[in-house]
């Protein structure tokens, strides 16, 4: 289920919000949605994926040797995704 919500914005803004939904392919609406997510989304995850990032770079060769046939270098072959 979802709500209509409405809201008042500039003709500049309004402008700038086509411009961009346009460039992404996507539209106004989807981008307010979005943007509204991100104002509700929980603080704690903000840098969430730097630092999954830098702990993965720090320890992937340890990854790698304790779960060889899930190496990244293994991902390509035979029923394994590319």
């Amino acid at each position: 289920m979802s709500k209509s919500v409405t809201i008042r914005i500039d003709d500049e803004l309004h402008a700038l919000l086509k411009e961009r939904a346009e460039a992404e392919g996507t539209t106004v609406t989807a981008l307010i949605t979005q943007a509204a997510h991100n104002a509700v989304r929980d603080p704690r995850l903000e840098g969430a994926t730097a630092t999954f990032r830098a702990f993965i770079d720090s320890h992937a060769d340890a990854f790698d040797q304790a779960f060889p046939d899930d190496a990244p270098a293994r991902l390509d072959g035979p029923g394994r995704a590319a």
